[in-house]
């Protein structure tokens, strides 16, 4: 590739420079956009992989916009490379292949990748992430219906996986490192009955156990675990966490954090360089304070307010409402907001293990700051109008301590 430039240049290709790209085009019409990709499909939804693994879709579905040459109808360049460096002094983006692209304004939206754990073997042959659609085909190579297949994570990210490996009927084994299943989004007592609902689906789960060491037997592979078991695997899926991708910053000047650092403008601490989605640690509506939040609402948003604060707009950020939803074999769970709960505050619970059914709620006073849920979805919107609002609960608050299934009745009676 040779040298470019452009007044808007955004590194990324997912959901938020998408969002980010049209959302320039319309707000300053006629200047050049330029995307660059670090894969060499159109920009695409992570998000929609497992559903080309469940074959519910082919690949083409997860394009995040379908309609063939419709990013030069929008008046955006997509180009394809990796980004090595930025230098804010010349205003330019370094490229793994030599080139450079020159920009008045910069949007880094480069997501995050995975991370692999120290463990001897990781290398091998059948040893897979499941985060770009190169490693879908990979798996789709091994994952045949009555295949071996051990998944290494159950995070959020983890049981999205498992939930398409478990559609195309492999054997499945789980492992986790953590006390329970989804640990970062579900308390130990949602987490198990995840765990009880996916072993009576016969699939084995295996929580504070570690892999210690892969090996390869043939064309299969041995999986060790630290409670001294094992089990031999056609296929091995590393969903282990994933880190915000902005190590080509180094030496920039731009301020780093658990992501990039941002304001509520989504403005970096360098002049003219932005930032949004799971790269930007930015602001977080639960805690009043800055964090990653990795989810796909969050990064459209990141990636609007982003768009038209280059187009120099005046557009502030309120911030991202934790908010996670997950089918994990059939089972739906959801967590919202400050979940853990907050000092001083107050929580409520029922517990319905026959019929994996769960509710926790979190109150700040007489506000409800979080909230857990298990095989119901019936209440979704309503928590999140609760907690994002926030609605002061008044006498409702007593009510609901002593009932959180009356979450549905508090809301009609605090948003007539």
């Amino acid at each position: 590739m040779g040298n470019k430039a452009a007044k808007y240049v955004i590194v990324g290709g997912g959901p938020a420079s998408v969002c980010a790209a049209e959302t320039l085009a319309e707000a300053d019409p006629g200047q050049s956009i330029l995307m660059i990709t670090g894969e060499p499909e159109p920009p695409y939804s992570r998000m929609a992989i497992p559903y080309v693994l469940t074959g519910l879709i082919q690949e083409q579905g997860t394009y995040l916009r379908k309609t063939e040459g419709y990013y030069d109808k929008t008046g955006v360049e997509v180009v394809h490379g990796l980004v090595s460096g930025v230098d804010p002094a010349a205003k330019t983006v370094s490229l793994e292949d030599g080139a450079t692209i020159g920009y008045e304004k910069l949007l880094i939206a480069t997501g995050a990748t995975p991370v692999a754990p120290p463990i001897e073997g990781l290398d091998l042959p059948g040893v897979h992430h499941c985060w770009t659609l190169e490693d879908a085909r990979a798996i789709l190579e091994r994952a045949h219906k009555g295949a071996s297949v051990v998944l290494m994570g159950a995070g959020f990210i983890g049981c999205i996986i498992l939930e398409a490996l478990a559609k195309r009927e492999v054997k499945l084994t789980v492992i986790e490192a953590l006390d329970r299943m989804v640990p970062r989004m579900m308390n130990e007592t949602a987490g198990n009955m995840i765990k009880s609902w996916c072993v009576a689906k016969d699939i084995a789960v295996h929580t504070s156990t570690k892999v210690t060491k892969l090996s390869q037997t043939g064309d299969r592979l041995e999986v060790a675990m630290d409670n001294g078991q094992s089990v031999t695997a056609d296929l091995v899926v590393v969903a282990t966490g994933v880190k915000s991708n902005m190590g080509f910053l180094e030496g920039s000047g731009v301020e780093m954090g658990d992501g990039i650092k941002v304001d509520n403008r989504l403005a970096t601490t360098v002049a003219d360089i932005y930032a949004a989605g799971d790269c930007a640690q930015g602001p977080d509506l639960s805690t009043g304070g800055w964090s990653v939040q990795a989810i796909q609402p969050t990064a459209t948003e990141h990636g609007r307010i982003a768009g038209l604060n280059m187009a120099g707009k005046n557009a502030a950020y309120k911030g991202s409402l934790n908010m996670n939803v997950l089918d994990t074999a059939g089972l739906i769970s959801a967590s919202f907001g400050t979940w853990e709960g907050v000092e001083g505050g107050q929580g409520s619970e029922v517990v319905e293990p026959d019929s994996y059914r769960y509710m926790r709620l979190e109150f700040d006073g007489d506000h409800l700051v979080g909230a857990l849920s298990l095989g119901r979805t019936d209440h979704i919107g309503v928590l999140r109008g609760l907690i994002q609002t926030p609605v002061a609960l008044g006498a409702w608050k007593a009510k609901l301590l002593e009932d959180p299934n009356r979450i549905v009745e508090a809301y009609v009676a605090n948003t007539e």
